[in-house]
């Protein structure tokens, strides 16, 4: 039985306009299902669409994996995973996301390139079953809104909403607002952020938003330093979040986003751009093609077990006294 917001009303009489009881999500990959969780957890319905019924099953593993180690940590009580997994349904069929109030498209594929075209393909299949008043928000920060909107009738519906990684303990999303985005729109996925307690970043449309351009950047002079042999993986990772107080060193967030994505990052906002700070360190693009993906693989930067960190993959010639 599912368990909504409105079950625990005075009232049930609750009207459904300008209001946000039902999320779509395509693409449930890791992201997605930190999404979704995090929806769910703060009373709202979810409705997730994956490429098949044997990728759906898959997908509710996973999300019942991950709820059991917060309760193993103490963050979540059996119950808890029960309510939350009762507000997430899935499908493989769009017909499914009709009464959605909002849709997130999180496509995440593996082939190289921007993924552009697959987008656009999401969000005219979005377009086509769900109501004319349903948002329809995209996960992107290295491709334009606006671009992806051209493929809706109804372009003014588009939004840009931003998440980062990790979904479940960062504090923000970005929100970002296309060229025919109307007021309506924006303002209820303002309110959506709200509703998922997160802060709303707002910002004008433009590659990479404002974390992706940073952090890409952040992680490729990290590598020039580790390149040149001024110092270990580890101890750039250490001087950052010692002495800036980041959560994660650049190389450890490197590994944690996947060097598959991240060099998708890059070469979007290279090709954007065209400028140096943008273009995949060498080491990025030897790891990337040895297969080796970051925390995913065991194998990144930094070697791990489990997710846990066991050494580091790339040695430097000591410093001599």
């Amino acid at each position: 039985m599912t368990e909504v917001l409105e079950d625990y009303a005075l009232s049930k009489k609750v009207s459904r306009k300008g209001t946000l009881q039902n999320v779509g999500i395509i693409g449930c990959g890791t992201m997605g299902q930190e999404i979704a969780r995090v929806i769910s957890q703060h009373g709202i319905n979810v409705i997730f669409i994956d490429l098949s019924e044997e990728k759906v099953k898959e997908v509710f593993v996973e999300l019942s994996r991950h709820l059991d180690n917060e309760i193993g940590k103490w963050g979540l009580t059996k119950n808890d995973k029960k309510v939350i997994l009762s507000r997430i349904k899935g499908s493989a069929n769009y017909n499914d996301i009709k009464d959605c109030d909002l849709i997130i498209e999180i496509v995440n594929s593996k082939k190289p390139g921007t993924n552009l075209e697959i987008r656009k393909e999401v969000f005219a299949k979005v377009e086509a079953v769900v109501r004319e008043d349903t948002i329809i928000c995209s996960n992107t920060s290295t491709l334009m809104i606006s671009e992806l909107a051209m493929e809706l009738k109804h372009p003014e519906r588009a939004v840009g909403f931003h998440f980062l990684s990790p979904a479940s303990t960062v504090k923000l999303v970005e929100v970002v607002r296309g060229v025919k985005t109307n007021d309506q729109s924006y303002d209820l996925v303002i309110k959506f952020a709200k509703m998922i307690d997160k802060k709303a970043i707002t910002l004008h449309e433009s590659p990479g938003n404002i974390s992706t351009r940073l952090i890409v950047t952040l992680i490729n002079q990290a590598c020039e330093t580790l390149m040149e042999g001024v110092a270990s993986t580890s101890c750039i990772d250490e001087t950052l979040k010692l002495g800036f107080g980041l959560q994660f060193g650049p190389l450890e967030m490197a590994d944690r986003i996947g060097l598959d994505k991240l060099i998708k990052w890059m070469n979007n906002l290279y090709q954007e751009f065209g400028e140096q700070q943008f273009k995949p360190n060498p080491i990025i693009k030897r790891l990337y093609r040895s297969g080796h993906f970051g925390r995913r693989t065991n194998f990144g930067f930094y070697k791990y077990k489990d997710g846990i960190k066991v050494g580091e993959t790339i040695t430097i010639p000591q410093i001599s006294e």
